[in-house]
């Protein structure tokens, strides 16, 4: 019996290896390429081709390992504004932007966003691409994906919508990249822009998980969520009702933030209490998941409202306080409070609020990548004895994320800690 040793990756150790069943059929020789004695007392067999070797790697050479949002980054994956789509006003759209664009999303719903915006978008992102690689780090992109294209499935019909933020699919756990099952029927087919990326990652040692695919079908959403105003909005989040139901596992990777063995969730329109005891159980018992929630009329995506920027340094967002806020106070972090926005109130935000000013990319702990439009944050920073990066995206905002969300973190050189006690 054949035995060769299963790849490894993932900050838990070895996976567990796999009996290898009785071979049927003719020989199947020159399918593996050497044997040798698996880390458990069963075994896995893969096939190897040329063009795809199978190696071992050591944890040191694998090219996905990130604990938390502030050690030195040297990989990161940035989005795409190509081909962007505006989403179908479905419910869980109107449940997740602000009233006053819902005209634009009935008008445009499966059309491309304004294709003068998203051109300075896409020169917008790739002059950040060439600062962060002059600040040496490595930048990978999605593959370009026509969005338009309607695809159905057997419970629903309906257009795609871009690749432009890979925090919203992709996590980055010490050495396990996790796909997230989101919760908007337009992002339904979104992985496939990063496949592979991903699979690159897998073949040179990462460990690589998707979680289950929701089917997205009409019981995951509530179709009478009703939503008319801002006041409707806040009322309904502190009842913790949202527009997503418990049928099945959804969230978005961005409604999580990391912090060494401590992980922090909200509960949010797109990610939904199963979906968070899937990752609670997922990485237990090395890391801790813990909710926390925010007074927000809009709660999706976590990193616009509480964002981690250091050991011990929080932003959160005084519009949106914490109510766990006394947590992080007795742990002995420090709290900061972002100040007001500077971007104007003509400025289109189709998909986000004017906080994604403290929406930002931590290169190390004393770098950090800011928008050049927004002074008063630079030199909130810069108290911080945090060195500024200035970008302009603010085209590339309308379309839903600032630098945290443009980004996912493949490789930051640090080591697992634990910052709570």
């Amino acid at each position: 019996m054949l035995r060769v040793r299963c790849l490894r990756g993932g900050s838990r150790g070895a996976e567990a290896a796999h009996l290898i069943g009785a071979m049927v059929g003719r020989a199947v020789s020159g399918w593996v390429s050497r044997a040798f004695r698996s880390t458990s007392s069963s075994a896995a067999a893969l096939p190897l081709t040329a063009d795809e070797p199978v190696t071992e790697h050591t944890p040191e050479d694998c090219p996905v390992c990130a604990h938390n949002e502030w050690d030195p980054l040297e990989e990161v994956i940035v989005g795409r504004a190509e081909n962007a789509c505006v989403p179908p006003f479905t419910v869980e759209v109107k449940a997740n932007t602000y009233e006053k664009y819902w005209p634009f999303y009935q008008q445009y719903g499966g059309q491309t966003f304004p294709k003068d915006h998203v051109t300075k978008a896409v020169a917008e992102i790739e002059e950040m691409c060439n600062i962060l690689q002059h600040e040496g780090v490595t930048v990978r992109r999605p593959e370009p994906i026509d969005w338009s294209v309607e695809y159905k499935t057997p419970d629903f019909t309906s257009t795609g919508m871009y690749a432009a933020m890979p925090r919203d699919i992709l996590i980055v756990v010490g050495n396990e990249i996790i796909e997230a099952p989101m919760a908007w029927r337009a992002r339904f087919f979104e992985y496939r822009a990063y496949r592979p990326l991903i699979k690159e990652y897998f073949r040179r040692g990462a460990k690589w998980t998707t979680a289950p695919k929701p089917t997205m079908s009409d019981e995951l959403y509530d179709q009478d969520y009703p939503i008319r105003t801002v006041e409707d909005r806040h009322k309904l989040a502190a009842q913790g009702k949202f527009v997503t139901t418990e049928f099945e596992p959804c969230f978005d990777a961005a409604d999580f933030i990391r912090a060494g063995t401590d992980i922090f969730v909200q509960r949010s329109q797109v990610t939904n209490f199963t979906g968070i005891e899937w990752m609670r159980r997922h990485l237990a018992p090395t890391y801790k998941v813990h909710i926390i929630s925010f007074k927000d009329p809009n709660p999706m995506h976590i990193d616009a409202t509480f964002n981690i920027i250091g050991p011990g340094l929080v932003l959160s967002n005084p519009d949106r306080p914490c109510r766990q806020i006394e947590m992080f106070k007795k742990a002995g972090w420090t709290v900061v409070t972002p100040p007001t926005p500077l971007i104007p109130d003509n400025h289109p935000l189709w998909m986000s609020s004017k906080w994604l000013s403290m929406n930002v990319l931590m290169l190390d702990e004393k770098r950090v990548m800011v928008d050049a439009n927004e002074m008063t944050i630079q030199k909130m920073f810069e108290s911080l004895g945090i060195q500024t990066i200035k970008v302009s995206i603010r085209h590339a905002n309308s379309l839903g994320g600032g630098f945290h969300c443009w980004t996912t973190d493949v490789r930051r050189r640090g080591t697992l800690q634990s910052y709570f006690l």
